[in-house]
């Protein structure tokens, strides 16, 4: 009889609408390579070369202020720019591009150049938080922007070109690919079901509890059901709300709490601060009341038996579906081991 703990399947992400197979026979095949963690980093409360530091000066010419809390700056090389004129180009339905007009930030998250989310101190952490609500309340209300995404690059295998703790916003005009077939998915869920379709998955993670790696009274973090990445994780807010900014100050320290929880187990599964990208996916600015809409994070990390041997999409991923050997059952227990 089929047993999807062992057989090759496919499933389901209910999200975005799209397939992910798993192969869990994989795991028994031979690995040739060697377990390693990563070296301990060394780096310094605060770095003369580092353009993210408080009173150095940026790649871009700016010197930053002696910041000592959260500093936000326009990205100096931005990949958007809120004076791009709006157009369209179009030849026989084939060529087609749209001008994109956006804003783009950094925030800093401390003064201090070692730090991760998994050692900050909760109060510094909440700065943040309050940092993302008020950045999204502020370009959210502007009427060229219609989207606005929060992301980290952790770590130099996600492409982090500087340690000092920080994330970007990109604003944009459009509503980007994976935002917008989040809409739908969830715009069709209420449609159908009449409800809203991360509650009503929060509901049978809690009731089963198998892929449940943490949770407080507001925010549960799970590794989906559908998970693509070896120990991809999902924050998901109790109560509804269909952005951050709906959250109250109870729920923003429960943010503060799992952010920091979810990290924690991260470092300690391979002895290494764990490289992720982490993004807050939320209700598009455009104007729409969009009640449909279910605030989530999202941390994709590569990491996948050791410190050094990460996950590639490539190959069949590329060119056929995303794939993986590891079970999100299998690696949530591993996460809540740790």
């Amino acid at each position: 009889m089929f047993d999807w703990k062992q057989d090759p399947h496919r499933r389901f992400n209910p999200l975005i609408r799209e397939w992910v197979l798993v192969s869990p026979q994989r795991t028994a095949r031979p690995w040739q390579g060697q377990m390693e963690e990563a070296a301990a980093g060394t780096e310094p409360d605060y770095d003369p070369q580092c353009y993210l530091c408080p009173g150095n000066a940026r790649a871009g010419g700016a010197r930053n202020p002696e910041y000592t809390s959260t500093f936000v700056f326009d990205n100096d090389f931005a990949a958007l720019k809120p004076d791009t004129a709006l157009a369209r180009f179009e030849q026989d339905g084939l060529l087609v591009a749209e001008s994109e007009p956006g804003i783009c930030r950094v925030v800093c998250f401390s003064p201090r150049h070692n730090l991760t989310m998994a050692n900050m101190e909760p109060a510094d952490l909440r700065r943040v938080v309050d940092v993302w609500v008020e950045q999204y309340g502020e370009l959210g209300a502007q009427p060229l922007i219609n989207s606005v995404q929060i992301f980290e690059n952790r770590g130099a295998m996600m492409g982090a070109s500087n340690p000092h703790p920080h994330c970007q916003i990109w604003s944009n005009h459009a509503v980007p690919n994976e935002v917008a077939k989040e809409t739908a998915a969830q715009q069709a869920w209420l449609g159908q079901r009449g409800g809203c379709l991360l509650c009503d998955y929060a509901k049978l993670e809690r009731a089963g509890g198998e892929r449940v790696v943490e949770e407080n009274d507001s925010f549960l973090a799970v590794v989906p059901f559908w998970a693509v990445w070896p120990f991809e994780t999902m924050v998901i807010a109790k109560r509804h709300a269909s952005g951050i900014d709906g959250f109250t100050d109870v729920e923003r320290d429960g943010l503060v709490d799992i952010l920091k929880r979810t990290t924690s187990r991260y470092d300690r599964l391979f002895h290494v601060s764990f490289p992720y990208s982490m993004g807050i996916h939320q209700r598009p600015t455009d104007g729409g009341a969009h009640t449909e809409w279910h605030v989530h994070a999202h941390f994709y990390p590569p990491l996948l038996r050791s410190a050094t041997v990460r996950k590639f999409l490539v190959g069949y991923e590329m060119l056929a579906t995303p794939q993986r050997d590891i079970t999100p059952e299998a690696a949530a227990e591993r996460l809540r081991t740790v």
